[in-house]
């Protein structure tokens, strides 16, 4: 990962704007209550987490993200942002997220998923950990979808784009999502949005519990 992002550091929030869509979405959609933690996973450059603490000034912003190198960046974002006393940045795994990893943060009220789940490779247990670690409270998710509904040379040029910096659309993550029986869970459908480029997702941690991942 930091092989990776040493240098795509620099530009990687100027050249993800124009293809990584509804991560604002998903930030509006937390609607965090004062004194709520959120954890991103895969916090990258911090961008989402400048964005949350701004909409969000009384709740717990909290980043989790493999790469050190990346890390670095969020941290000057942060603190350019004059937010390094609200947001705690973590170096550590998906799949072994936990409370304890932060400073008073007895738990987790929400988990967010902001494009990392294409990057993790054992994404099924990223998500069961999640849904361990934040028992009771929400996940949220943003991602590709597969691009199946892409024309295909554009999907073709997509996916070896995303290859080089070891991104896989996952269509079964989608899958996995809408499979569950949704009857008596309104608002978790996942919002696709066009030509099921990405989609939207957020709903109970018992949800992902129930997915059988």
């Amino acid at each position: 990962m930091d092989d990776i992002y040493r240098h795509q550091r620099y530009i990687y929030d100027f050249t993800r704007k124009f293809y990584l869509f509804g991560r604002d979405d998903l930030i509006r959609g937390l609607a965090l209550r004062p004194g709520e933690s959120v954890v991103e996973v895969g916090c990258g450059t911090g961008r989402n987490l400048v964005k949350m603490a701004r909409r969000y000034p009384h709740a717990k912003i909290l980043g989790l993200d493999a790469s050190s190198e990346m890390l670095k960046t969020a941290r000057s974002a942060i603190a350019r942002a004059g937010l390094a006393n609200r947001v705690q940045l973590v170096h550590g795994f998906a799949e072994e997220l936990s409370p304890g990893f932060f400073q008073g943060c007895p738990r987790f009220d929400h988990v967010v998923f902001s494009y990392s789940l294409s990057m993790i490779p054992h994404w099924q247990q990223a998500l069961r950990r999640a849904a361990e670690v934040c028992d009771g409270g929400q996940i949220h998710i943003a991602d590709f979808g597969g691009l199946n509904d892409v024309w295909v040379p554009v999907a073709r040029l997509m996916r070896l784009w995303l290859s080089l910096f070891h991104v896989t659309p996952r269509e079964e993550i989608l899958q996995k999502l809408r499979s569950w029986d949704l009857q008596g869970e309104p608002g978790t459908v996942p919002r696709i949005l066009p030509a099921r480029y990405a989609f939207i997702w957020q709903g109970p941690s018992r949800t992902v519990q129930s997915l059988a991942l």
